[in-house]
């Protein structure tokens, strides 16, 4: 037997501790059974008193961007498209959500921008007979993104865009780790690396191994997205179940005939000369099967000589109290002969205010209208008229119209800003006494078309007046203009009156013509606005802005002689 120096025996001894008789080491806490978090996730779609919880989660998701969608935005979703608002809960508090519409995809293209597709955050652009589904945001609370949740929220799209069959899905993807390698190469490599897994991306290779491909790359898709240089992926899910369904009847036209009036300014006898006068062309309009036919300016000016009234702001209020019986009628006209109807515009007088307002008419029976924004200043000096303060891009069955009453032609901001909700043709119903105030109608009208890549229509009335002072006489020449491209007319005018002689004027107009120009064209002046420089917004009309106008026209009326009340536009 070994012994040690000392003489005791060593270590297998009697004198030798075991270790089991060692005092016991304390199990970390986060080992034990009982500190395992205990998940209990339920995939569910997202309901309005969620927002709160999804503002949360964007909000930290996106602190170096904009933050979360508004409460009006989330609340606009939900309207819309509740079943395609989907999140995932764990325990009863929200994690993880994913927001979608659906769109018919060929109406915006693969070099459409975040905005256009959905509409500025109005969600307006959801199409439930649409062919895709767009993904409009998926967000996963960072403390979460271990579990790998937006996998599952992927996986939900798949599921909802199969049992709607849906064509596909479609998204804009950020490439948030471009930014560290824009220096050494191109988007277009950059993603290239990233599919051959050279390069991680933390949104863009999560996407490719979701089974998306990438279409494109969309220059400006987030103007305000410094991490992606304000580059984008154009990502696609292809639905193989899809089964594509073939509407027979109620398809949005492409191709669109409109008629337009160049309206003789006559002595009528009553109202009911004048209403026969407006069957007449409506009548005729729809006999060439159009699917709109527009009215002028004050086409119902010749009421105001029934008026007895010698000043002309009382003329032109006892006038107001014949639009709503013209109102009526051409709403049954419209329905009765099958065409939507851009009624000019007449006066209204409503509160104690006059303004000026053209009414749509649509042939399902429904009504809208829209108010004229800028009166000029004899407008207010010789009649007392106000200015509205909204602006509408209106649906029809032909696609979205904007309406902008003469002087308000001259203010490229509108145009533009219909434009920005989907505008594809903009009618402009005038009013002009003399060729120069018509040319600058016209020649802004031209521009508009150029400068929002649609088709503008324009209208006025011929003849005079003479029992009617400020409206004596007047001067038109009704046109109809396209964007200036080799698709269009050389001269971009798509058809044209004779100057000063009554007539209708039938133009067909392809809206696809309009797509191609948008992903196509030599110029594309919509895509190639700079974002990240200027943008055209609304705000909240100041109400001194009505007695502004009004005290400029005090000033004018010591002038004397017979001053056109709406010859500057």
């Amino acid at each position: 037997m070994a012994t040690s120096s000392n003489g005791k025996t060593g270590t297998g001894g009697s004198h030798a501790k075991k270790i089991t008789d060692k005092p016991a080491l304390p199990i970390p806490e986060l080992l034990t059974p009982t500190a395992i978090p205990a998940h209990k996730l339920v995939l569910r779609t997202l309901r309005r008193s969620d927002f709160k919880a999804v503002k949360g989660i964007m909000d930290k998701v996106y602190s170096n961007m904009e933050g979360s969608w508004s409460s009006d935005e989330y609340a606009a979703l939900i309207r819309k498209f509740p079943e395609g608002q989907i999140g995932i809960e764990d325990n009863g508090t929200l994690v993880a959500a994913a927001l979608a519409i659906i769109v018919q995809y060929s109406d915006f293209g693969d070099r459409h921008t975040y905005a256009k597709i959905t509409g500025n955050g109005k969600f307006d652009t959801h199409n439930p007979d649409g062919d895709t589904l767009y993904g409009v945001d998926v967000f996963v609370d960072p403390e979460y993104r271990s579990l790998r949740l937006g996998r599952r929220l992927y996986d939900a799209r798949k599921e909802l865009c199969e049992n709607l069959n849906l064509r596909a899905m479609v998204a804009g993807g950020r490439i948030p780790g471009y930014a560290a390698y824009a220096d050494q190469m191109t988007p277009a490599k950059y993603v290239e690396m990233v599919r051959n897994k050279e390069i991680t991306d933390p949104i863009l290779t999560f996407q490719l191994s979701n089974e998306f491909h990438v279409r494109k790359i969309i220059r400006g898709y987030l103007p305000y997205d410094s991490e992606s240089k304000a580059f984008a992926t154009l990502l696609e899910w292809l639905n193989v179940y899809y089964e594509e369904e073939e509407k027979l009847i109620g398809n949005q036209k492409s191709n669109v005939r409109i008629g337009i009036v160049q309206w003789q300014m006559r002595a009528t006898r009553s109202l009911e000369d004048l209403l026969q006068q407006i069957e007449f062309f409506v009548d005729t309009v729809s006999g060439y099967k159009s699917d709109c036919v527009m009215f002028p300016e004050f086409f119902n000016a010749p009421l105001m000589a029934l008026t007895n009234e010698d000043s002309p702001s009382v003329a032109i209020r006892a006038m107001a109290a014949f639009t709503e019986p013209i109102k009526a009628k051409m709403m049954e006209l419209a329905v009765s002969y099958n065409i939507n109807i851009v009624a000019g515009s007449m006066p209204v007088y409503e509160d104690g205010k006059l303004y000026n307002v053209a009414f749509l008419c649509r042939r399902d029976g429904t009504m809208d209208e829209q108010y004229k924004l800028h009166v000029t200043p004899d407008e207010a000096s010789y009649w007392g008229m106000r200015g509205g303060d909204k602006l509408k891009c209106f649906d029809t069955d032909f696609g979205k119209i904007g309406i902008l009453v003469c002087y308000d032609v001259e203010f490229p901001e509108l145009a533009r800003m219909l434009s920005d909700e989907g505008m594809k043709i903009l009618f402009v119903p005038f009013w002009t006494d003399t060729k120069n105030a018509y040319q600058r109608v016209r020649l802004c009208s031209q521009a508009r078309a150029i400068e929002n890549e649609c088709y503008v229509a324009i209208t006025g009335s011929v003849g005079n007046l003479p029992r009617v002072e400020n409206m004596d006489i007047q001067y038109s020449q009704s046109a109809v203009f396209s964007p200036s491209d080799f698709a269009f007319p050389h001269d971009a005018i798509v058809a044209e009156a004779t100057p000063n002689t009554e007539m209708t004027l039938i133009a067909d107009l392809d809206l696809d013509l309009l797509k191609d120009l948008n992903s196509s064209g030599a110029v594309r002046n919509l895509r190639d606005r700079r974002k990240d420089l200027y943008s055209v917004s609304w705000v909240v009309k100041k109400a001194e802005r009505d007695d502004e106008l009004l005290s400029q026209g005090e000033e004018r009326m010591p002038r004397t002689g017979k001053r056109k009340a709406i010859a500057a536009g």
